[in-house]
């Protein structure tokens, strides 16, 4: 299995192999990656909660291959970018456990500012 600096690495040499990393902008990797999520939206858009959970083996295979993409643009625009994006997943997790206390939003969906 790869870890996310191999991934990385790989990607790069895939896009300067083919002469794409011209069009490899930080512009350019954030809408392909608004695209990818949207095509991953496709796949949920008109099932109930209950079907969202139980895909066929087929539906899941495209929505794993759609995650994938989504992945790929991810970790290029934050190669991009100089962005070290394990350690801005772990900052952003600390953040999170500190705006949303277990004992405090437990069961609930609200946002952090709208707690008492």
């Amino acid at each position: 299995m790869k870890n996310l600096d191999q991934l990385k690495y790989e990607l790069r040499q895939f896009a300067v192999d083919r002469d794409w990393d011209q069009f490899h902008s930080p512009k350019n990797l954030a809408m392909a990656l608004n695209v990818e999520a949207a095509e991953l939206l496709e796949h949920f858009q008109w099932l109930t909660e209950k079907q969202s959970s139980q895909l066929s083996e087929t539906k899941l295979t495209d929505v794993a291959k759609e995650l994938a993409d989504i992945q790929i643009y991810l970790v290029r625009l934050a190669d991009k970018l100089n962005i070290d994006l394990m350690q801005s997943v772990t900052e952003k997790y600390a953040e999170n456990c500190k705006k949303y206390p277990a004992d405090l939003v437990r069961g609930q969906s609200k946002k952090y500012n709208e707690y008492d």
